[in-house]
């Protein structure tokens, strides 16, 4: 019988640069809630935008226009608040733009292993 290693996805987390806008209202750290968290998760969309965030960040923030999802703004918009107010993603308000990342270090410390379950999800092709 041989078994066959798994990969572990390797989580990007940069470091958050000087001078940048305070972020938009989330919930602290002691207030995150699993059920609210997984809720979050539970809807595909809303998965691949964080799994993309934890693997493939080429900054410390990202536009929604970044994903290259093709889905109307206000659809867009939805994802993102639900993110944000279950404590999943920190957003920034830059002008016009929200930039979001993922809140790495509140979320294992409150879920161990959460986001390790998340970056080795695989996402079904559309």
């Amino acid at each position: 019988m041989s078994s066959t290693a798994q990969e572990v996805p390797v989580v990007k987390e940069l470091p958050e640069p000087e001078g940048l806008p305070e972020p938009l209202p989330e919930p602290a750290v002691e207030d995150l809630r699993l059920e609210t968290v997984l809720a979050a998760l539970s809807d595909p969309l809303r998965l691949r935008i964080v799994r993309k965030l934890l693997l493939e960040s080429e900054a410390f923030d990202h536009s929604c226009g970044w994903f290259g999802l093709d889905r109307p703004k206000s659809s867009l918009t939805h994802h993102f608040k639900a993110l944000r107010e279950a404590g999943i993603t920190r957003q920034r308000q830059y002008g016009l733009e929200r930039r979001s990342h993922v809140r790495v270090a509140d979320l294992n410390a409150r879920f161990p292993g959460l986001l390790a379950l998340v970056a080795a999800w695989t996402p079904d092709t559309p």
